[in-house]
């Protein structure tokens, strides 16, 4: 049997564009399940000339036979998720029937909203949430004052709920009882169905593995697919990272390759990679921090997550730059070091190593030759300047994991990959 079930992460500090890869992937896929985080996730997918900004809603819901299911891992904000829904309908895409919610799923009330954001901002040095509610959520969760899908159909513990939170939960409560589903057994009785997962942020903002306190508050790492998911980990046939040929941030924390704006020149390229990338949350709206691409980060999420291939996203944003630097190590008050720290003054003060590439000068996005998910378009990769698989072969050298699938622009047309995901591999 082949690759049944395949996992979808980000492998830096979100904003990757999983979204894109998950909507390029989900033509093979029967259902995508969204495993973690909330409506502070946001995803731009383009098809077809059109754009699509989701925040809750799995990417393959643009495909109008797959079925889409937010896991129980979720934080669900009711008035968004139904929002979205009429988002997509308004625009042509009917999701009666394909969407599903797992009732071990919890809910974001409106109250939580406001308890997020004073409490941010009450931080000596906030962390720069989105605001959403999503960080009291999974408190309420793990105080086990929280409030499931499930529950909506307990009076019992609705009865504990002030009124306010009573009221809005009623207007959602007849639709979410409908779309509920118990995951665990929708997934055992299709043994044969190809199950996608997908991520929400990026390994690095995953509260155990990432740069605490400076974090989501979900599992956005690799593991975060089985919990979430309601399957075993044994489960899970192959991982996939999604990184950028560059590094970004949104929010405080540390960032060992970030431009310095102290920088003229760095400054400058940084202005060029935001506006070039359009690197501006989709959720917030806020302009991105950007840095060259941290290697020492990158392989530590390949380590921790037991990343099979990686998936390069954004190259296209180099095009014309005459050369690119990528940090192959930290310097550090206690020396050298490539490996990453978790401490954070450590990784605050630490010193990007800098290894430079000569640029390839060309319209990358041409090198596209037509392939999709299902074939496969190695000869694509063959066609790209030697600069950048240069660049690329020495990414899969320094994380020890093949890149296998590049994207070169924005539409899902214009993606390649080495093989079809969804078969067996030795790539590990």
């Amino acid at each position: 049997m082949g690759v049944m079930k395949v996992v979808v992460i980000g492998a830096q500090w979100g904003d990757e564009g999983k979204g894109k890869i998950v909507d390029y992937l989900a033509g093979g896929a029967d259902t995508i399940v969204r495993f973690s985080g909330g409506a502070n996730a946001g995803h731009t997918i383009v098809a077809g000339g059109e754009r699509y900004a989701l925040h809750l809603i799995p990417s393959g819901v643009l495909y109008r036979d797959k079925t889409v299911i937010l896991g129980a891992g979720m934080v669900i904000d009711p008035k968004a998720l139904f929002g979205e829904i009429e988002m997509l309908r308004s625009r042509g895409i009917e999701t009666g029937g394909r969407i599903f919610v797992s009732d071990r799923a919890h809910i974001v009330l409106p109250r939580y909203i406001g308890i997020d954001r004073e409490r941010d901002a009450a931080r000596v040095n906030p962390i720069g949430t989105t605001g959403r509610g999503i960080g009291i959520t999974y408190s309420m969760k793990s105080d086990r004052d929280g409030i499931r899908i499930a529950d909506l159909a307990w009076g019992e513990k609705l009865a504990e709920l002030p009124g306010e939170d009573r009221a809005f939960l009623e207007q959602y409560r007849a639709p979410l009882s409908a779309m509920a589903i118990d995951l665990s057994a929708y997934i055992t009785r299709r043994k044969d169905a190809k199950i996608l997962f997908e991520g929400a942020q990026g390994a690095l903002l995953d509260l155990d593995l990432g740069t605490y306190p400076y974090v989501s508050s979900g599992m956005s790492c690799a593991a975060g697919a089985a919990a979430g998911g309601c399957v075993g980990p044994r489960a899970l046939d192959k991982v996939l990272g999604v990184f950028k040929a560059y590094s970004t941030r949104v929010g405080n924390g540390p960032f060992p390759s970030e431009f310095d704006a102290k920088d003229a020149a760095e400054d400058g390229l940084c202005r060029f990679i935001r506006e070039k990338g359009r690197e501006y949350g989709v959720t917030t709206g806020r302009p991105r921090r950007c840095g060259c691409l941290d290697l020492v980060a990158l392989r530590y999420a390949c380590r921790v997550n037991s990343i099979d291939s990686l998936v390069m996203t954004h190259i296209d944003v180099y095009d014309t730059l005459d050369e690119i630097k990528a940090c192959v190590a930290y310097e550090t008050d206690g020396g050298l070091t490539e490996d990453f720290p978790a401490s954070i003054p450590a990784l605050s003060s630490a010193r990007p190593v800098l290894k430079t590439f000569k640029g390839w000068k060309t319209d990358i996005s041409g090198t596209v030759g037509g392939g999709g998910a299902a074939e496969g378009d190695a000869a694509s990769f063959g066609r790209m300047p030697k600069e950048a698989l240069a660049y690329i072969s020495f990414i899969e050298e320094f994380c020890e994991t093949p890149v296998g699938i590049v994207s070169v622009g924005s539409d899902r047309g214009q993606t390649m990959a080495r093989s079809t995901v969804w078969q067996v591999s030795n790539e590990r």
